[in-house]
């Protein structure tokens, strides 16, 4: 009951069941700067850097220790805080937290400096860049809190970082390809973990075992295993095999790798769709991307879920691998009830296909309490069509309104065949508000979902130029 993990330069034998965690084993060694405040991805305090496959290389990818299993780590390879640096030699994230002030109580600063290590090694970083001296992304840190210093001495430090020194043991690591995943059969009292090498013997395990968890980036799951102590018998991690990590473009679709992390394509795709990439920076954390993936986010079928809505706006299908080979599904038609899908228990989601040509008017709007790394009250995807002042084409997807995402059917056929006008607009707008069964929860009242999808619909008129 023991998986090998490279921690800070040393292969470690590590010792857990099928459903410890990360954080717990690494703790259980000693390594204490991984903290666990929220165990759920929200605080950053638990953040560690995993070594991720990039072009023949390695990629620092930051990532949540809380929800990482560890038999997904088997063969792995991850540097924590007290990895990155001593006391008597400082990395430079260390030392700028340090010097500027940015830590207090101390607790959350193992995972800020893991969280800013990751950005400070991204490659293609270039000083000016995202308006920054030394081209830090802040958003690198979306995913870490603070609770008593306060973020203005944080951001200092993560702006006074400059590029790597030539001889930084950490970036020539980069240059050396990253691990190789590793099939990994472990069985333990709580459970079995197993890690197929193919997706025949991935789909065989799921026809053995119909009640078999799958696992991607497990940031759900991670969830209810942290905090509702949820246990499944079996464990069948998809997130390294390599059918699930396609990214094809072609004339006709985009075929997006349903083990892709969302960072992955955000990357690869680059702004080539631009509905996904106005949806990239809104959903959850760079932490939380990092490890979250397409399949896991529709697999779970939450109606709280942000890709659904862009990808019914998107017109896409779920590519389901099976026992006889491959079907595909409109997404309009996958989802059937409350966290219920038409996925057998004996398929996988391989991939997501997104039919072109794309809209060009297109929008993701998320209401939420918080701009960013929050869930969202309601979320609505947007992508339109409009040729000679006429909406030829409106797809409007919708989360959070009804036991299941759901397409406005009603206000996409107030739009389709009209002037784009704000009359048009309106009209649609009122028939938008009416769309799923919103309820009333901790979240947002049934009335104000009601008025947020209204004017949803208005401010991306607005945002396309419109005048109301």
């Amino acid at each position: 009951m023991t998986v090998t993990v490279t921690v800070n330069g040393v292969p470690t034998p590590l010792g857990g069941g099928a459903h410890t965690t990360l954080l717990s084993a690494l703790r259980a060694r000693g390594l204490t700067g991984c903290k666990e405040g929220c165990a759920e991805g929200e605080c950053g305090a638990c953040a560690v850097l995993v070594a991720r496959a990039e072009e023949g290389g390695t990629r620092w990818d930051s990532v949540n220790a809380c929800l990482a299993l560890l038999p997904a780590l088997d063969g792995g390879e991850v540097v924590t805080a007290e990895g990155l640096g001593t006391p008597q030699a400082l990395h430079p994230a260390q030392r700028e937290l340090a010097a500027r002030g940015g830590s207090q109580c101390g607790y959350c600063t193992p995972g800020f400096v893991c969280a800013m290590a990751a950005e400070y090694y991204r490659p293609g970083r270039t000083p000016g860049e995202h308006g920054a001296p030394g081209g830090f992304d802040l958003h690198a840190l979306s995913g870490n809190l603070c609770r008593c210093t306060g973020y203005r001495p944080i951001a200092d430090a993560a702006h006074a970082l400059g590029l790597p020194a030539v001889d930084d043991p950490l970036l020539a690591r980069t240059q050396a390809p990253a691990p190789a995943p590793r099939a990994t059969a472990l069985h333990a009292p709580d459970g079995a973990f197993h890690r197929p090498a193919t997706l025949p013997q991935a789909l065989a395990l799921l026809a053995a075992h119909p009640g078999a968890r799958v696992l991607a980036g497990g940031t759900d799951w991670g969830v209810e295993v942290n905090l509702r102590h949820a246990r499944a018998p079996v464990t069948v991690a998809v997130d390294a095999l390599p059918e699930l990590r396609v990214l094809e473009e072609n004339p006709d679709f985009f075929l997006l790798g349903a083990g892709l992390t969302l960072s992955e394509l955000e990357r690869r795709l680059n702004g080539r769709v631009p509905l996904l990439a106005d949806w990239f920076p809104q959903f959850a954390s760079r932490l939380i991307r990092n490890s979250a993936t397409l399949g896991g986010n529709l697999g779970t079928a939450s109606p709280i879920g942000d890709s659904p809505p862009v990808l019914l706006a998107l017109e896409a299908a779920v590519v389901l691998a099976g026992p006889g080979g491959t079907r595909e599904v409109p997404l309009d038609a996958y989802f059937t009830g409350y966290r219920q899908t038409v996925r057998h228990p004996d398929e996988l989601i391989q991939a997501v296909r997104l039919p072109k040509p794309l809209s060009p008017l297109a929008a993701f709007h998320k209401i939420a309490k918080r701009r960013f790394d929050d869930i969202s009250s309601v979320a609505v995807g947007y992508a339109l069509r409009v040729e000679g002042g006429t909406v030829t084409r409106a797809r409007i997807g919708l989360g959070g309104v009804a036991a299941t995402p759901l397409r406005a059917l009603e206000a996409e056929a107030l739009l389709e065949g009209q002037p784009w006008t704000a009359g048009t607009v309106r009209r649609a707008a009122r028939a938008l508000g009416a769309s799923g069964t919103p309820l009333s929860d901790h979240r947002a009242s049934a009335a104000y979902r009601a008025a947020m999808l209204e004017q949803s619909l208005l401010k991306f008129f607005v945002e396309q130029g419109g005048t109301l």
